[in-house]
């Protein structure tokens, strides 16, 4: 019999980015296209080498995202002046929240949130991409964003259209958290490979953009 000794684990937490996606209702999707197709590249570069060089245009809020605080406040610290520690490697405390569409105070009760990432599972990831995704979407309650403050989450992130509920413009969650230079990750997708996980840390780490607030990111943990 041989002995296997099982390694640290990647799992991918985000969603795939792509032409025409719908992430939020509203907000234009990305369009792809090219500043030097392979075609045109061949005149350029040695009979067979060719390149393809991508462009993108599309908006800070498109798939699996972080908010700084400078999307909410214009004097907040934006994605250039973003520690890396504060998205890195970041201990994870895995928020079961997948028979509530509210996720309340008492949900973190007896855990340590202090310079951890607070993913809060809804299951509501399975309808991204669908009409369903941006209806009564799961999110949390405005009662529980000063627990989360009182106990210095790293960052907090959630697997639903929005960590605050849309059905007005108040943003209680994106305005506390925030407020107290916690980053805010949506549209997160498969934190139920995270259940039962005793030792996981997370990460996702977007582009160096001064000026502004928010970008996607390819969110994944390490569990070890």
């Amino acid at each position: 019999m041989i002995d296997a000794v099982a390694g640290p684990r990647l799992v991918d937490l985000s969603h795939e980015i792509g032409e025409g996606l719908v992430t939020y209702p509203g907000i234009p999707a990305p369009v792809l296209s090219a500043v030097l197709s392979r075609e045109a590249s061949r005149e350029r570069y040695a009979p067979g080498t060719e390149f393809l060089i991508g462009r993108i245009e599309l908006a800070g809020n498109t798939g699996t995202y972080l908010d700084t605080p400078f999307h909410r406040y214009a004097d907040g610290f934006d994605l250039a002046d973003l520690a890396l520690e504060r998205v890195a490697g970041l201990p994870i405390v895995h928020v079961e929240a997948t028979d509530t569409r509210i996720v309340r105070p008492e949900a973190f009760e007896g855990l340590d949130l202090a310079g951890r990432a607070v993913l809060l599972h809804t299951g509501w990831s399975r309808h991204f991409g669908t009409p369903a995704y941006a209806r009564d979407h799961p999110h949390l309650a405005p009662e529980a964003v000063p627990i989360l403050v009182a106990g210095r989450a790293g960052l907090v992130g959630i697997d639903s259209l929005n960590i605050d509920p849309t059905a007005t413009g108040d943003r209680p969650a994106h305005s506390g958290l925030l407020a107290a230079g916690i980053p805010i990750v949506e549209h997160l997708a498969h934190l139920e490979a995270l259940h039962g996980a005793a030792t996981a840390r997370f990460f996702a780490v977007p582009p160096r953009i001064r000026g502004f607030g928010t970008f996607p990111v390819r969110a994944f943990a390490i569990i070890d």
